[in-house]
């Protein structure tokens, strides 16, 4: 669970996991940590306090196919540590989950993973808050081009693939194989030839993470971490200061002596053409209990536009094979294959 822990927060955040591995060359590492695209948060001061917090995670698809955009968070994750619980409780938030876009000029429902585009982080941690019924307190957004110069830090990777896997003009066939940067990008990136769509794209999201993090393990790569935060530095976007990145090596590692790590599974539904997952109401009100719980709060019943637009289909959760959700005129994009 430990291992999975740092794969986690590798992906949202490299320069996290890097410091975790490496509590070490502390004086290079801080020196690299100002060039990281990082704000003075006023948001929450948690972390100075040593009390019990939230970040979220995002892996944004800008830096791929030539994109300069901000992209879409293809990847959210909502982690709460707790040092005096000594204990982690994160959940994997599927990118397709209907959700209401909080803080847009209308009211409107979109896939989950679309907030990030609208309004960047802010507008992703109101969403996310609101859909769990969680204050979040922090961010990391790192984009996909970061995976691809850290596989090829760290001399490739080996997977092995259980499916061919085409993308981008690249094809990775099935069996083991070793990927350099830009061949792991497709690997972690193809979805639509997976017959288990997003839910199989994590899998192997995971496998690159892992082979990544073993290798980081290593004596000749941890010591040239600082190097690879500093190549990162355009690739990362967060709220927290560094002064707060170094409370969390200082104050929060011992949250990792017990670990939940949970993946949010939705039913799938065609919504002006296109597939989303929706949530149960009882999956999102128990993946808000035990956040809450991390966080030292009591547990709160969801009242949101999500639970509100399932009351009023309960039909469709009665009928795994019923497609057909209604949202009542909140649905206001038309997304095709090209669209996210």
């Amino acid at each position: 669970m430990k291992k999975l822990k740092i794969i986690s927060i590798l992906f949202g955040a490299v320069v996290l996991v890097a410091l975790a591995i490496g509590g070490v060359f502390v004086y290079k590492t801080q020196q690299s940590l100002n060039s990281l695209n990082t704000a003075n948060s006023s948001v929450s001061k948690k972390i100075n306090q040593g009390k019990p917090f939230s970040i979220l995670l995002l892996g944004a698809d800008t830096g791929t196919d030539g994109r300069v955009d901000r992209g879409n968070s293809d990847t959210m994750m909502l982690l709460t540590l707790n040092p005096a619980k000594k204990k982690t409780v994160a959940y994997s938030i599927p990118r397709d989950a209907l959700a209401e876009m909080v803080g847009d000029k209308e009211k409107n429902v979109q896939k989950i993973n679309a907030a990030y585009n609208i309004g960047l982080a802010t507008m992703a941690k109101k969403t996310v808050g609101s859909f769990l019924g969680v204050p979040v307190d922090y961010h990391v957004a790192i984009n996909m081009k970061a995976l691809e110069k850290t596989v090829d830090f760290v001399g490739g990777v080996t997977v092995k693939s259980d499916l061919n896997v085409s993308f981008d003009g690249i094809t990775i066939p099935k069996g083991t194989h070793h990927l350099n940067g830009k061949q792991a990008l497709t690997y972690a990136r193809m979805r639509y030839q997976d017959p288990r769509g997003d839910y199989g794209r994590q899998i192997r999201q995971q496998q690159i993470l892992k082979a990544v993090v073993k290798k980081l393990e290593q004596p000749k790569y941890l010591a040239k971490l600082p190097d690879l935060i500093k190549s990162l530095g355009s690739d990362i976007n967060t709220d927290l200061t560094t002064s707060q990145i170094d409370q969390i090596i200082l104050k929060y590692h011992n949250a990792s002596k017990s670990m939940s790590f949970n993946q949010l599974q939705g039913q799938t539904a065609w919504i002006n053409q296109s597939s989303y997952q929706v949530l149960p109401t009882q999956t999102l009100q128990q993946a808000s209990d035990k956040l809450r719980a991390n966080l030292g709060l009591d547990s709160a019943t969801l009242d949101n536009t999500e639970t509100k637009l399932n009351a009023k289909n309960k039909s469709f959760f009665n009928d795994e094979d019923n497609t057909d959700y209604k949202t009542y005129g909140l649905d206001k994009t038309y997304y095709s294959n090209n669209t996210y």
